[in-house]
C-alpha cells in the first residue's frame, strides 16, 4: 500500500550530499599550500582516530560542555596534524580555520546524484520538508552553498537539538517542527541505526538508501530500501 504521507525528514552526509574527497586527501592538499607536506593516507587514518576518540569525549561537538562545535572541529584538525608529524603550531592553528572555514562550502560537497531533482518533486507534489542531522551548525551554509537549502522549511542540526541521532527526541523535535505525527512522516537516511531503525522507534516511517552493491547490512524490508534516491517517489503519495 502507499503511504499517505505530509512530512518528509532527510539525512544530510551520504543521503544528499558527500565529500568530494577523503578527509585525508584535503586536509593534505590544504598542508601542501601551506608548506607542510603530510602523507595523505596518514593524515585519514589521525583523522579517524581524532574525530573517535573527541566524539567519544565531547559526544555531540561539546554541547552542554562548554565547548563550541567550532572549537571541537578546532582540536579535531590540529591534533590529526600534530598525530601526522606536525610540529609546528602557528602552522596549525592556521590550517585548522582555514580547513574549517573550506569545509563550510561547495568547495568540499557535492550533491549526490538524483538528490536535486527527488528533493523538486517532492517539493511539487506538496510535501513538507526538513532536514534532521547530526552536524554542527555550518549545515545551513553548506546547503546554501549547494543549493538545497530552499528546499527544506527546517534544518535541525544535533548540535541545534541538543541531541544526536538515534536519540528519539531530535526526531520528535523535527515532528513539533514539522507539524505532523509519527505516522504522517517519513525519515530518508543511508545509516542503519541512526537513520532508518531511529526513525521508527518514535512511530516515524523511514526508508534506507542502500546503493546496490553495497555491502549489506541488517535485514530491512525491501520496501523500505531505496537503491536510489529517486525510487523514493514510487513508495510514497501525498
Amino acid at each position: 500500500a502507499m503511504l499517505r504521507l505530509r512530512l518528509l525528514t532527510w539525512d544530510v552526509k551520504d543521503t544528499l550530499l558527500r565529500l568530494r574527497q577523503p578527509v585525508g586527501q584535503s586536509y593534505a592538499a590544504e598542508a601542501r599550500a601551506h608548506g607542510l607536506q603530510v602523507q595523505p593516507e596518514a593524515l585519514g587514518r589521525s583523522f579517524r582516530e581524532v574525530y573517535g576518540a573527541q566524539s567519544r569525549r565531547f559526544p555531540n561537538y561539546g554541547h552542554g560542555q562548554g565547548l563550541s562545535s567550532r572549537q571541537w572541529w578546532l582540536d579535531v584538525v590540529k591534533q590529526s596534524f600534530r598525530l601526522s608529524g606536525v610540529q609546528d603550531e602557528a602552522a596549525l592553528t592556521k590550517l585548522a580555520e582555514k580547513l574549517y572555514r573550506d569545509y563550510c562550502s561547495s568547495h568540499n560537497w557535492e550533491v549526490l546524484p538524483g538528490a536535486a531533482e527527488t528533493l523538486n518533486r517532492c517539493r511539487e507534489l506538496g510535501f513538507r520538508m526538513g532536514v534532521v542531522s547530526n552536524f554542527d551548525n555550518r549545515l545551513e551554509v553548506i546547503l546554501s552553498q549547494c543549493s538545497l537549502r530552499h528546499h527544506f522549511e527546517f534544518v535541525l542540526t544535533s548540535e541545534a537539538a541538543g541531541f544526536a541521532k538515534p536519540d528519539g527526541r531530535i526526531f520528535e523535535e523535527a515532528l513539533r517542527l514539522g507539524g505532523a505525527r509519527p505516522e504522517q512522516a517519513a525519515h530518508i537516511g543511508d545509516d542503519y541505526t541512526r537513520d532508518y531503525r531511529a526513525a521508527r522507534a518514535v512511530g516515524m516511517h523511514s526508508f534506507l538508501l542502500r546503493p546496490a552493491g553495497q555491502e549489506q547490512g541488517p535485514e530491512v524490508p525491501p520496501e523500505h530500501v531505496l537503491p536510489t534516491l529517486s525510487h523514493l517517489l514510487a513508495r510514497i503519495e501525498k
